[in-house]
């Protein structure tokens, strides 16, 4: 991706180049191409609308996370007319294949996932293991992220259903054969020996013109059939056959067919049967992070699991879910051939119409079927959608391990930080602090430690507000906050570490000068300060004053800096209700006439925890001993009134 240097001056400049160039764009369906300065394209999308959408960027009325940035990017734009939705949708894949942008989502591994193909241009079709996927007349079973079970499927259909393999030497032959001299005279005379398995009874014969090239096209398209996922007919039909060659004594024959029925049965056994019905659905599930998402497809037919595909890609919450999927299906369905009549999705495309008329053509049913997109509510459909979002966790969790993800994007953040903040060096110990409080009461506040980019619990710290508050005061607590961390006596307390390298306040610019105010007066000059505005994100440093810095949607330094500010908002609030809790059940039973400590023993004996007796009725706490029936009546008055000022309060937390 191109890198631009745009002052706000030149951002306009250019906007405004754009925005005038935009009106002379069709308001027709089609597809444009956003390009950088360099002339690269950085973003394909697709509209019904042409003109009308692409404004909404330059207008910034679109309200995805990447837009800002993407938009300061853009130098130019080309786009290509289309006749309907559906067209623009195969266009938008072909292009996003073509040019991979920047700012479009895709798979996470670079790499050709393992194919089955049936290799239909050949007189006698075979069976092979691939990764590639450009010959016009294969026909393409998957993908697999499995290259195992690929492989082990091509062994199984090729002992229920006899075809040739495509690694097989005489196969190999009798096509450079056929190729040279065409098939007119294959006959007996002229075949070759027979292969290893046409002698062992599991293969066709091919090779030795035990079978003729039309009989041969009756087992292609049984296995057609067959990895297709429709399974369970194949035991009817092999259960006749069988019973006709036991009726002619051809027991030999009988027992190779029977041999392929229990492997059905085996394969049927092994895979997980999801429904009483017989569903022919893809479900699909997506598990985000923040730079990352991990997607599952239970691939299930005939209401069996018969296969399920694990991918990463390389966006996360850093695009909306609909962007995520959306490229997901384009990449994921125009690699396969299997087309389900259904595909089960959390929540629906934005165009899925267009969707479902481009699978509906791959699909081509001689009945007429057409592929729909369901976003079940209720029943088992929503459990497969949570099953394959729990699998796409799992699927996430385990790249991330094999690649070593977690350490790559530390150290991506940790130098992303040292360049965006002008630092001398990578932070490696980062505090963050957070206020928390509820009008003035109970203030608390949180210091987090992050070393080497990731938390290291052992150096949290909690502190007390001892300062005298009317009402909630941020910038008080904060430079008491500072003035206690950073005092001369306190830095020298091993006990809480070595100086950090930077330090982040929760709440921005406010936070940021009650804590350079601070520093002022300690003399502190060679630690980094930060102020972190909780609504965008956006960092206020004590060097610039025009504005705030705004790290990059999804990259790694915008995501540590908001772990590292979730988890200090975490600690503070944790500790804040923990003080109000010890606070108010300290004092509640204190502000009731006629309860001294002989009682309140007896109310604790009695109930056993507080929370048994907030939530205790009227005449429970007459059953109390030692507790009479005026007092019992003044307890519960100020229980009330407690239970309903603490659900009051729930709000501010």
């Amino acid at each position: 991706m191109g890198a631009q240097n745009n002052t706000p001056e030149r951002l306009e400049e250019k906007l405004e180049r754009i925005k005038q160039e935009l009106n002379h764009v069709p308001a027709l369906p089609g597809v444009y191409l956003w390009k950088d300065a360099s002339g690269e394209v950085i973003y394909v999308g697709k509209a019904k609308q042409l003109r009308a959408r692409m404004r909404q960027y330059v207008n910034f009325q679109d309200e995805r996370a990447k837009i800002p940035l993407l938009v300061e990017q853009i130098d130019s734009f080309d786009y290509v007319v289309v006749e309907s939705e559906h067209e623009s949708l195969v266009l938008e894949n072909n292009l996003i294949k073509q040019y991979s942008p920047f700012f479009n989502a895709d798979f996470k591994d670079d790499k050709s996932y393992p194919f089955i193909a049936l290799t239909k241009g050949d007189v006698f079709p075979a069976l092979k293991f691939t990764r590639e996927q450009h010959v016009a007349e294969t026909r393409y079973f998957g993908p697999y992220t499995n290259s195992r079970a690929a492989r082990d499927l091509i062994d199984i259909a090729r002992r229920i259903v006899p075809v040739c393999s495509a690694t097989c030497a005489q196969w190999k032959a009798l096509k450079r054969t056929i190729d040279r001299n065409g098939q007119g005279d294959l006959t007996k005379e002229s075949a070759s020996q027979p292969c290893f398995d046409a002698h062992i009874g599991i293969g066709p014969g091919a090779c030795c013109a035990e079978i003729t090239p039309d009989e041969y096209a009756v087992n292609v398209k049984r296995v057609e059939r067959f990895l297709s996922g429709h399974r369970t007919e194949f035991i009817d039909d092999l259960s006749f056959e069988m019973q006709e060659a036991a009726q002619d004594l051809d027991f030999e024959r009988a027992g190779r067919i029977k041999a392929r029925i229990d492997t059905i049965k085996q394969l049927n056994d092994r895979q997980h049967a999801v429904s009483a019905r017989n569903l022919n659905a893809d479900v699909i599930g997506l598990f985000r992070e923040e730079t990352v998402a991990g997607v599952h497809v239970f691939i299930i037919r005939e209401g069996r699991i018969i296969n399920n595909n694990d991918f990463v890609l390389n966006k996360g919450k850093n695009v909306p879910d609909d962007d995520l999927l959306h490229n997901f299906l384009l990449r994921y369905y125009d690699s396969t051939t299997s087309i389900p009549r259904e595909v089960i999705v959390r929540t629906l495309p934005d165009d899925t119409e267009a969707m479902e008329a481009w699978l509906t053509e791959k699909l081509a049913s001689v009945h007429g079927a057409k592929v729909i997109f369901t976003a079940p509510k209720r029943g088992e459909k929503v459990g497969l959608v949570s099953l394959a979002e729990k699998n796409a966790s799992h699927a996430l969790k385990r790249y991330k391990v094999r690649t070593n993800y977690e350490d790559a994007r530390v150290n991506d953040a940790l130098l992303q930080l040292e360049s965006a903040l002008a630092l001398d060096d990578a932070p490696m110990r980062i505090e963050c602090y957070d206020i928390s409080t509820i009008h003035g009461s109970y203030t608390v506040a949180s210091m987090v430690v992050f070393t080497g980019g990731r938390p290291d619990k052992g150096q949290y710290r909690r502190f007390k507000i001892k300062t005298p508050l009317d009402e909630a005061n941020d910038f008080l607590c904060m430079q008491e906050v500072m003035s206690r961390r950073f005092d001369s006596e306190r830095l020298k307390d091993e006990r809480f570490g070595r100086k950090p390298d930077l330090v982040i306040l929760d709440g921005g610019k406010p936070q940021l000068t009650a804590a350079m105010e601070m520093f002022d007066e300690l003399g502190i000059d060679d630690i980094a300060l930060a102020g972190l505005a909780k609504q965008d994100e956006e960092l206020f440093v004590p060097w610039q004053s025009e504005g705030p810095l705004v790290l990059p949607s999804g990259s790694a330094s915008l995501y540590l800096v908001k772990q590292i500010r979730d988890e200090a908002h975490r600690f503070a609030i944790t500790y804040h209700r923990e003080l109000r809790g010890k606070g108010m059940t300290a004092s509640i039973l204190d502000d009731v006439a006629g309860i001294g400590p002989v009682r309140k023993k007896a109310l604790y004996k009695h109930f056993k925890s507080f929370k048994n007796i907030k939530n205790a009725s009227l005449e429970q706490l007459r059953e109390c001993p030692g507790i009479t029936d005026e007092v019992a009546a003044e307890l519960y008055r100020v229980l009330v009134r407690y239970n309903t000022d603490k659900d009051e309060e729930k709000e501010f937390v």
